[in-house]
């Protein structure tokens, strides 16, 4: 298995200074030879509509093709009332969408996340793992990877300062690799 591990990072956040897009580039430099991440701006996705699956938007079209193209997903989310944010929901409907043409069918996944308070993200964390039950994708249980008083741990600039930190998403992003090449090898038996 000499190709390199295709990830797909989606940060629920849309804020300029956002510390799970900040989180995101980080994974990004983290990342083993072995792999690479590319990052989708979720900007632009549409508030999720029924009447809108055909066509679908061009960008959740897009997002759809990425997704489809890509061995593994990587979610850094913020928590937003103790869940994960609208329009990263937005992004999950509608690139499950229309009915019985999800393209987060068997995906293998990993959540991160950054936040301000003392939880980093606990909370939206399992939210989004319960969705990954109906989506039916593959959930990595460890590390998780929390990131609480954010603030303190990115520079002015969105670099990632924290050397805990660094070594936690380090270890995330390798853990994604090895967990997309176990679900790469079962499906080729």
């Amino acid at each position: 298995m000499n190709d390199k591990i295709k990830i797909l990072g989606l940060a629920g956040s849309l804020r300029n200074g956002s510390y799970n897009r900040a989180a995101l580039h980080a994974a990004v430099k983290l990342c083993p030879d072995t792999a690479s991440i590319e990052v989708f701006d979720l900007n632009g996705i549409p508030p999720f509509n029924q009447d809108q699956e055909d066509p679908l938007p061009q960008i959740v079209a897009n997002l759809k093709e990425k997704i489809r193209s890509s061995d593994s997903i990587l979610f850094a989310t913020p928590e937003y009332n103790y869940s994960v944010p609208g329009i990263l929901k937005n992004a999950i409907d509608y690139a499950s969408r229309p009915y019985g043409d999800s393209a987060w069918e068997g995906k293998p996944a990993a959540i991160m996340g950054a936040s301000i308070g003392m939880l980093g993200t606990a909370r939206a964390q399992y939210h989004l793992r319960q969705i990954f039950v109906f989506l039916n994708m593959f959930a990595l249980n460890r590390p998780e990877v929390m990131i609480p008083n954010a603030a303190d741990k990115f520079d002015e600039e969105g670099n990632l300062t924290d050397t805990f930190t660094r070594d936690r998403i380090k270890e995330l992003v390798e853990a994604l690799v090895n967990w997309a090449i176990k679900h790469k090898k079962l499906l080729q038996q």
